[in-house]
């Protein structure tokens, strides 16, 4: 077999050295148009995790390395004049020319031949060649050559890098947040060797655009960023390497293999240095190549299997990488927060290390970070917070918290979820079982489904309503179920459908249009939600009034049901979401065009409903913060439907997205939609719940401790398990107390 790999830096060369000795008798080449010696970038990070993955690899590649490398536990975080450590960490530095020599000489030992200073033909027309490996780097020119086949989608980040070098001797990794006239510079360093550290400056492109620094050259960068950091680098210099500020490159591609091609490394995708995974990455590709061409009979399996295996790990890496360099693209955003929480935020900005797995690797510091959270809890409810039994804070979840006159004994919230189960609007003793088992479960605060405020609000025919007096009797006997026997509280989501109204019940054709027994539609404009549903009326004056006259009553009726809380529906696609989203309002009057104008009619809606909701009870509103579709809400859309609500006086926003469009397309994932309510609550100053595939305590409590949100809403974990927040506690040995009729049942540990 004859392999040729293009591309002589880490993911080339290991693979080539893997696959040599694997299969002795085939003739593997590696070309590479640069030097032996010449590369970008001063030095590589490994987790402990992706080492035992290169021992089980490649034996004496790995001795070598871990002969060669830096290890450090600590990471530093200097904010506002203080340092900040956390431990536990393990991760490892090492020169990346170091690298490559220990695996060019492991790779010549093994007989590959290595071509250096070797240009690539650009046709990739190489005679005899069973298997060509593009491992050419971010900038790959096969790639780009077969880019109709490969389609690689190229996102360049906002944010200005450099890459420099110090002499410094940095013992942790290190990140440093500096506050300058021109703005924030923020910088991640680590030694990798003995007397040399890299530096990465990295600043927001309005920081950059006012230092100047896009016209000057490097020695100009060196003497700018010298001067910036003179107090803390302590007389060390800083050292060139072809030090160009540019943009991080977040490279995907929607195949990574063409006949007898296969992109391996930067080529095939890239993931932000802020979580170190580019050199993890491409060596973890070779060694999944490598495993394929011995475990497959033929190549074109074998690149099947490679390209299935690796893309699914590749892409929760790059969420995780997103995520991550979303949060230092934000950073001047979280500047007003105190040390403590802003490095737990930093530390979890990736949403992969939770509020659990730090403490297991640094307990004293998540201590300091509990203590702190209760503390405001404390002050914020007025309450005198429980301990542990060992005397510990409380984790952030089992900490109070107040709006207006309503206190919530913890942070968790059942979201609302649709059943269903009503008889014209009545609610029955599903919806008693249903609400009453999550409040006895444990949850601070329990809400409904959404509730329709008139018969033609609904979006199926078993959705729940009230408006009449039945209605709200059989909520009423709902609350007084859940105050009566359990400490939580009771909210009740208001909402109209819309143009989504008039629809199938879930398990029968989820918003598929009814058959027979239809009502007439509302909406911001006369759209229909899928080609064949059914046309809404675009909403005039008359019918404005009378959908306001709906929610006015629907409100009053809350109030005598006895519920604590009170959200209005703005999310979704339906009717008041309709208002504002500009894929579904294309009113040219008052009531369409700019935000604002969209706005006009929802905070119509809200402002009636706030005067008829009592003055001591809170008010939420449930918004969406992106469309997932091109021309839709963006997140800066959300931070100005949230300043607006707050200015009308809403408490707390529940921060959600999608469903306004049936092409929408989300990025699902673990905790996909928390980082809408981080940047709602910190831009705009108000509470947030947040939501989107929360299922986990220690991903509660990584939110909440993050000040990502003041209340976390879980639905479908709570679909599985009722008691979702008393096992909550009882892992994290909290004592929530239990009902006087089930306390038998509280030291029960199941086996």
């Amino acid at each position: 077999m004859r392999i040729v790999c293009i591309g002589g830096g880490p993911a080339g060369l290991y693979f080539a050295l893997l696959m040599k000795k694997a299969r002795p008798d085939s003739t593997i080449t590696v070309l590479e148009r640069n030097r032996a010696d010449d590369t970008f970038g001063f030095g590589v990070v490994f987790s402990d995790a992706t080492l035992e993955n290169l021992a089980e690899a490649d034996l004496p590649s790995y001795q070598a390395i871990t002969r060669q490398f830096t290890h450090w536990d600590d990471i530093d975080i200097q904010y506002r004049g203080q340092m900040l450590r956390s431990t536990g960490h393990g991760f490892s530095g090492l020169s990346r020319q170091t690298l490559l020599a220990i695996l060019q000489e492991r790779a010549r030992g093994l007989g590959v031949d290595l071509h250096f200073e070797q240009e690539i033909p650009p046709d990739a027309t190489l005679p005899g060649v069973d298997l060509l490996v593009v491992a050419d780097g971010v900038n790959s020119a096969l790639r780009t050559r077969f880019a109709a086949w490969f389609k690689p989608q190229i996102d360049e980040r906002p944010n200005r890098f450099v890459w420099l070098g110090t002499t410094y001797p940095f013992d942790a990794f290190t990140f440093w947040f500096k506050e300058s006239r021109d703005g924030l510079f923020m910088v991640h360093a680590y030694r990798y060797e003995e007397g040399r550290s890299t530096f990465i400056v990295e600043c927001s492109a309005d920081t950059f655009a006012r230092a100047g620094l896009a016209s000057g050259d490097e020695d100009a960068t060196l003497a700018y960023c010298e001067r910036l950091f003179a107090e803390e680098l302590k007389g060390h210099r800083l050292l060139k390497n072809r030090s160009v500020w540019r943009q991080f490159p977040t490279v995907k591609n929607a195949r990574w293999h063409h006949d007898r091609m296969v992109l391996l490394g930067d080529a095939a995708h890239t993931a932000h240095f802020s979580i170190g995974s580019g050199t993890k990455l491409a060596m973890e590709d070779a060694i999944a190549l490598a495993r394929a061409l011995t475990e497959r009979r033929t190549v074109p399996e074998a690149l099947a299997a490679y390209e299935d295996e690796r893309q699914k790990a590749v892409q929760s890496t790059q969420r995780a990488a997103q995520v991550s360099l979303s949060w230092f693209e934000s950073a001047e955003r979280y500047l007003g927060m105190e040390p403590l929480p802003f490095a737990f935020g930093l530390l979890s900005r990736s949403l992969r290390v939770t509020h659990e797995n730090l403490k297991l690797r640094d307990p004293a510091f998540v201590a300091q970070v509990d203590a702190r959270f209760a503390g405001l809890a404390e002050r914020q409810s007025g309450c005198t917070i429980s301990r542990t039994p060992r005397g510990e804070p409380p984790p952030p979840m089992f900490t109070p918290f107040k709006l207006r006159g309503l206190l919530l004994p913890n942070r968790v919230v059942v979201s609302p979820m649709c059943m269903y189960s009503a008889e014209e609007g009545t609610i029955d003793d599903w919806h008693l079982v249903h609400l009453g088992s999550r409040a006895m479960g444990g949850a601070g605060l329990v809400m409904t489904e959404m509730t329709d405020v008139s018969a033609e609000a609904r979006i199926t025919p078993g959705c729940a309503g009230i408006y009449t007096a039945e209605h709200a009797r059989a909520f009423q006997r709902v609350v007084d179920f859940v105050h009566r026997h359990t400490p939580a509280k009771i909210g009740i989501q208001l909402g109209h459908a819309g143009r989504k109204g008039a629809t199938r019940l879930m398990w029968e054709g989820m918003d598929q249009p009814l058959e027979g027994g239809k009502w007439p539609l509302l909406s911001a404009s006369a759209l229909p939600y899928f080609p064949h549903s059914d046309l809404p009326k675009e909403m005039d004056r008359a019918d404005m009034d009378r959908v306001i006259a709906d929610f006015t009553r629907a409100t009053s009726l809350c109030v005598e049901a006895g519920f604590d809380l009170l959200e209005l529906h703005l999310a979704h696609g339906y009717l008041l979401a309709s208002f504002i989203s500009p894929l579904t309002n294309r009113r040219t009057d008052a009531y369409g065009g700019a935000i604002a104008q969209r706005m006009r009619f929802p905070l119509e809606v809200f402002d009636a409903v706030r005067a008829a909701w009592p003055a001591e009870r809170p008010m939420s509103a449930r918004i969406s913060a992106a469309d997932w579709a091109p021309g839709g809400l963006e997140p800066d859309d959300a931070v100005a439907v949230a300043r607006m609500l707050k200015e009308h006086g809403c408490d707390i926003v529940d921060v959600s997205s999608g469903q306004t469009v049936a092409e929408a397309r989300p990025a699902f994932g673990r905790l996909y939609q928390v980082p809408f309510s981080d940047r709602v609550r910190h831009e705009v100053g108000i509470p947030t719940m947040a939501v989107g595939a929360i299922s986990s305590w220690a991903d509660v409590n990584s939110v909440l401790a993050a000040e990502r949100a003041d209340l976390c809403c879980l639905g479908r974990a709570h679909l599985y398990d009722p008691y979702w927040t008393r096992h909550a506690a009882r892992d994290q040995g909290f004592p929530l107390p239990w009902p006087s009729q089930y306390m038998v049942a509280q030291d029960f540990s199941p086996r």
